[in-house]
């Protein structure tokens, strides 16, 4: 379809975006054709009347887990049994690719319209990125890792990743993965917050850097980027120091830190989400010892203390929100923009420039999508509110196109005790 929105607000995803007014977009297929003038003739398109509403990209979230909901529960769950039961046969097999195309559909109706997949089942995320790109399933464009590469007793280790035991298994597992032609590979190189023993020492180092350097070689060679899992400083200079190209989650930088990322011309892509709940939520809600709660704050002090540093120092900072962790749900990208904000001390123009065209520069996808321009896909949202006055207004999107496809009045099932807890924190 061609299409032409009029009458409305245009937020175009730029660093210093201000609302622009008295143009029309045109779309012609998956693309934006050009941006002109109100009042030209516009045979052949069909007319959306935005009515004064706000037209700007889709939000991209770097980092999701698909498999996961997000849903909180009360007792911690067993996941390498999980992920066993969920592939043992062909009926859960199926089960588990229609949760997942639900899960990229709720990312897509609430204005996502890219996502990177950093920690999958199986090969599970590049097939369906694959049925999306063909159109055979509704869901956002979709960036791939698959499973992850961990460690023996490492980051979900049997789970949504494979244990290497030794460099050249590394090897040979980064190898395996790449047969499904994915677009990044992920390791697993600290532990986390769950995986902590000890009070104070979240994110300990679990790969060792002659591992993590064997995987990174491997991936370049075959032309991909690495993400890694890092909640330690340790486990963030060991990445940087091995090859790693992008940081997820971060923690306290020093100097040499900051110096690695520059050299290295690697990013930090920031998750503030999944350590508010640890960090802030009252345990009785929460369910997390007061180990796990103290070790959450650490991790969420050092994400911010990261994030802050590499913005101060010319660092490229992304953002994504580690979907599937509890209280991490597919609809709430806008939260991450609004804690960038809050935490963070960014503008909200900043945040949204970050969610959207920096995103889009930091995964390879630049003068693809993340900006409203010619030539850009047709990667779109339309809200009531201005998110520039107040990221709030992301919460419910009024429309969003996808590769130049139009969903009106998109709708979401929402958790109604997840929504309670975080907004205590807006």
């Amino acid at each position: 379809m061609k299409y032409a929105f009029v009458n409305g607000v245009i937020l175009d995803g730029s660093q210093e975006m201000a609302p622009r007014r008295g143009e029309v977009m045109l779309t012609d297929g998956e693309n934006i054709r050009e941006l002109v003038p109100a009042g030209g003739a516009l045979s052949g398109y069909e007319t959306i009347d935005l009515n004064g509403r706000y037209l700007m990209p889709g939000l991209i979230n770097l980092h999701v887990h698909l498999p996961a909901s997000g849903r909180p529960k009360k007792k911690a769950q067993d996941p390498v049994k999980t992920v066993r039961t969920m592939t043992s046969n062909p009926i859960s097999r199926a089960v588990l690719r229609k949760l997942c195309e639900g899960f990229a559909r709720t990312e897509l109706f609430s204005g996502v319209t890219t996502i990177r997949t950093v920690g999958g089942i199986l090969s599970d995320d590049t097939a369906l990125r694959d049925r999306i790109a063909s159109g055979a399933v509704a869901g956002p464009r979709i960036l791939a890792a698959d499973m992850a590469v961990s460690v023996p007793g490492g980051h979900m280790a049997g789970s949504l990743a494979y244990m290497a035991h030794s460099p050249q298994e590394a090897v040979e597992l980064v190898r395996k993965i790449a047969q499904a032609k994915p677009d990044l590979i992920k390791l697993m190189i600290t532990g986390g917050v769950l995986d902590a023993k000890v009070r104070g020492e979240p994110g300990v180092l679990k790969m060792p850097p002659e591992t993590v350097r064997a995987a990174c070689e491997e991936a370049h060679r075959l032309g991909l980027k690495v993400a890694a899992h890092v909640e330690s400083p340790e486990g963030v200079r060991v990445a940087l120091e091995n090859g790693v190209d992008t940081i997820e989650h971060g923690a306290k930088p020093d100097d040499t830190i900051l110096r690695l990322f520059q050299e290295r011309g690697a990013c930090l892509v920031t998750t503030l989400s999944p350590a508010l709940p640890y960090a802030l939520f009252d345990r009785s809600v929460s369910h997390a010892s007061e180990m796990e709660q103290y070790n959450g704050t650490v991790v969420f002090d050092g994400i911010q203390e990261c994030a802050k540093a590499c913005l101060a120092n010319g660092i490229p900072v992304g953002l994504g929100t580690d979907t599937g962790c509890p209280y991490i749900t597919h609809y709430d990208m806008w939260r991450e923009l609004y804690y960038f904000h809050k935490y963070c001390g960014v503008s909200n123009a900043f945040a949204l420039y970050t969610a959207t065209r920096r995103n889009a520069g930091l995964v390879g996808l630049e003068g693809v999508t993340g900006s409203v321009e010619s030539g850009r896909c047709a990667d779109l949202i339309v809200t009531r509110e201005n998110p520039l006055e107040d990221l709030r207004a992301l919460r419910n999107v009024d429309m969003v196109m996808a590769r130049g496809r139009l969903i009106s009045a998109p709708k979401v099932r929402k958790m109604p005790e997840v929504e309670q807890e975080l907004d205590k924190f807006l």
